[in-house]
């Protein structure tokens, strides 16, 4: 077994940036002209922008960033989707052909393009993004709760508690959801790193946070037109987001096949 104490290193040291980072006597905004596109070195470990701003320093601004808008969002879309599917599976019927049609909607559209344009409609700011992408996010959530309601929702301890006449609310939410957890952590696992990487998209296409706030897509957007000259303008927030998102769903993917029964007794 590949031991990934590593992508575990990297989303404690962003947490960790982004908890911390406003204690660090960091300065992501000061401007100083004369080290315009300065390369690393000794003054700055990751060198300057085109402002001259320290791009350390805006690399763990942008860390906060990415990581409020990856906790935000898949807190909202966790729970909406959660108890839509849940209760949407469990009541069957009309309410669940509704739900269905309207997961369909949604997925009809890619969910990049449909976060896009909400985001232009909203307008450009974090919480703007926050709502786009929860609104977008909730869909898989639901889709993955549904589908496991409808194969637990017959067992005989659901049955004798709906026949004991305990209320449809306390089934889903005692008897329903602790067996479904253990999928819905893992879909939580995944739907970070897509957050990470919608966010970092929509600050590159200028919909996220504006200047002089950093995001990682601000950052990377901002070195593209000095890559020839200052590649380390891209290189430097490119790297990092590629290493959260691959830790997370390195670690995604460790954490199912922990969670996996099948997958364990194969192991076995």
């Amino acid at each position: 077994m590949i031991r990934l104490w590593w992508p575990a290193a990297i989303l404690l040291l962003w947490a960790c940036f982004a908890l911390l980072g406003d204690f660090m006597g960091l300065a992501p905004d000061h401007i100083d002209l004369p080290k315009i596109l300065l390369e690393p070195g000794a003054d700055a470990w990751l060198g300057y922008d085109d402002l001259g701003r320290p791009l350390w320093d805006r690399l763990v601004a942008g860390a906060q960033t990415s990581f409020i808008v990856a906790v935000v969002v898949v807190f909202l879309s966790s729970i909406i989707g959660t108890v839509i599917g849940a209760v949407s599976a469990y009541k069957g019927g009309w309410v669940d052909h509704l739900v269905v049609r309207i997961i369909d909607i949604f997925l009809a559209f890619p969910g990049i393009l449909l976060a896009i344009a909400l985001a232009g409609l909203l307008g450009p700011g974090i919480n703007n993004v926050i709502i786009a992408l929860s609104v977008v996010g909730w869909v898989g959530f639901a889709r993955l709760a549904r589908a496991q309601v409808l194969t637990i929702k017959h067992r005989e301890h659901i049955q004798a508690a709906h026949s004991l006449g305990t209320l449809p609310v306390r089934i889903v939410i005692f008897h329903i959801l602790p067996l479904i957890m253990a999928p819905l952590i893992v879909e939580a696992t995944f739907a970070v790193a897509g957050a990470v990487i919608s966010e970092a998209g929509l600050s590159f296409l200028g919909l996220g946070v504006q200047p002089p706030e950093a995001s990682w897509g601000s950052m990377i957007r901002d070195g593209a037109r000095y890559l020839l000259i200052a590649p380390h303008m891209v290189l430097v927030p490119g790297v990092v987001l590629m290493l959260v998102v691959l830790a997370v769903n390195l670690l995604g993917d460790q954490l199912r096949d922990r969670l996996d029964v099948h997958t364990r007794q194969r192991q076995k």
